[in-house]
């Protein structure tokens, strides 16, 4: 069977590039100079092929880092070099700092967090059907695995506005079991040079049986933004297709139910819409997240309110009715917007000289004029979506 166009191209930009650091880590910079551009050339050929693909973004982001680098090695020896434009490569975003040569050849260790979260149950505010279907899936297996003949959920899928607490979810999970909690995010997979990123999904389930086996813990591994691993496969590349079949691999593994392990994946994402159907399967608990209800709302804002000075005139349950349709990380900001407000109006106040002076009680007249240039992030057409894909693929 003949190479796909795609398929090709992705395979001589890898080549470029390998070729390129490996010039680049040897201090000769003309040579990886010239593979950095031909590099770019050809990732800037796969997003004009490819212009509305799943990795567009990711192929930008990558041709922009090398670029950046050519630059600074220009700088380094004053070389000059006209032979590829880099005009279609946007200047905005360009990574810097030290050791860039070791962050373009980033290792699997860089990509993923392993830690064992200090993380309660009860620092997780509302949101009982989630933690009831975590419960269920990871920790009354974990306590009691003789009570479940047909075998446990493995995959969990958290879903719903971001900001709503997915994150602290699955931390809570892992610590109410004891266990690992490694961590990664879906796109520094997919952003790993592209010959690489299927490998990075065979090392993460890898390493997390390597914990299990060594030290007889369970392990959750969370994935943020999972749609960006597992979207929708219309106009996909080569490179992107092999991921997904890995991990549909290394899903089928740990959910057989003839293999009772504790390994657990937790996925999170703001669009559930995106994620093909062959992957909503291998999630047997799918969770939404939604926005915290009244009294969370009013829990929140004691919560972090409880190290500012507050007048007696503000009244939790009329503040948290004002911030209905608000995420969980808008209130924190609302919050974070009146304690700026009577800081600044301190500052203006006071000579530069003055370190004992503390700012008036925040009022309820404070909250709301934040509240009239601090919008919600979560708009009403979103949460009609979230609805209308719950009404179809919930599963608690």
């Amino acid at each position: 069977m003949s190479m796909s166009p795609s398929k090709e191209l992705e395979n001589v930009a890898s080549r470029y590039a390998s070729e390129a650091i490996r010039f680049d880590s040897q201090g000769s910079r003309a040579m990886a100079i010239k593979n950095y551009q031909q590099a770019i050339s050809c990732i800037l050929k796969l997003t004009k092929i490819y212009p509305d693909g799943n990795m567009h973004k990711i192929y930008l982001d990558r041709a922009r880092q090398y670029k950046e680098r050519i630059e600074s090695l220009r700088k380094l020896q004053n070389y000059s070099d006209n032979d590829v434009k880099l005009d279609d490569v946007d200047a905005s975003d360009k990574p810097s700092g030290p050791n860039v040569v070791e962050s373009l050849n980033a290792s699997f260790k860089d990509l993923i967090l392993q830690e064992k979260p200090d993380v309660f149950w009860n620092e997780v505010v509302g949101l009982d059907d989630a933690k009831n279907a975590l419960r269920e899936s990871i920790t009354f297996p974990t306590k009691r695995p003789d009570l479940f003949p047909l075998g446990w959920p493995r995959g969990i899928l958290l879903y719903g506005p971001p900001g709503c607490g997915k994150t602290l979810l699955a931390a809570a999970t892992a610590a109410e079991i004891e266990g690992q909690f490694i961590t990664i995010d879906a796109a520094a997979i997919m952003s790993k040079w592209l010959g690489e990123a299927e490998k990075n999904v065979s090392k993460l389930f890898q390493s997390a049986r390597k914990i299990l086996e060594q030290e007889s813990s369970s392990v959750v591994i969370f994935i943020d933004e999972i749609d960006s691993l597992l979207g929708t496969r219309n106009q996909e590349i080569g490179g992107e297709i092999r991921v997904k079949n890995q991990f549909l691999k290394e899903m089928d593994g740990i959910i057989d139910k003839n293999n009772p392990t504790h390994l657990y994946v937790i996925g999170a994402t703001n669009k559930p819409w995106s994620l093909d159907n062959a992957f909503l399967r291998r999630f047997q608990k799918r969770v939404y997240v939604q926005l915290p209800s009244l009294e969370s709302r009013i829990h929140m804002l004691k919560q972090h309110t409880s190290s500012l000075k507050i007048h007696d005139n503000i009244k939790f349950l009329d503040l948290a009715k004002l911030l209905d349709g608000y995420s969980g990380s808008d209130i924190r900001d609302v919050c974070q917007g009146v304690q700026l407000r009577v800081v600044s109006e301190l500052f203006e106040t006071i000579t530069d000289n003055d370190t004992t002076s503390s700012p008036r009680n925040i009022t309820m007249h404070d909250f709301k004029e934040i509240l009239k240039s601090r919008m919600p992030t979560v708009s009403t057409s979103m949460l009609a979506a979230y609805i209308k894909w719950t009404e179809s693929y919930k599963a608690l």
